[in-house]
């Protein structure tokens, strides 16, 4: 099946800290956005792991904590998400709820298109 995607780039609010930040996102952010899911089949969150400096031994701030994947099946339902987003036409509730746990003004959102290789496993006792 043919899924069209969108990739957004987002930070945590200043203050908050990355298990906060989880918390918040999966159990309270999540859970509202999913009253407005029209044409969503698939809603992955990827956190970062951030690289750790070889000098001072403390985990690299990154850009974005978390990379979330949004896939809908229907490209015009992408592509009309992602013009609310840019357009601030979102719900106020959600806007209201991003201002508690991101930093909205590094978000960034993508849509994308996706081309996958299939590898063949080898067995490893050969």
């Amino acid at each position: 099946m043919q899924s069209y995607k969108l990739l957004i780039f987002m930070k945590r609010r200043p203050g908050m800290s990355p298990a906060e930040f989880r918390d918040y996102y999966e159990n309270h952010h999540i859970p509202l956005c999913m009253k407005y899911n029209q044409g969503l089949v698939h809603y992955e969150r990827r956190y970062v792991d951030p690289p750790i400096d070889a000098e001072t031994g403390e985990p690299v701030e990154m850009d974005f904590d978390v990379i979330t994947e949004l896939g809908f099946a229907r490209r015009d339902t992408r592509d009309a998400t992602l013009a609310f987003m840019r357009n601030g036409q979102l719900p106020q509730e959600v806007i209201d709820d991003e201002m508690r746990v991101f930093d909205r003004s590094s978000i960034h959102a993508v849509a994308i298109d996706s081309c996958q290789t299939e590898l063949a496993i080898k067995d490893q006792n050969q």
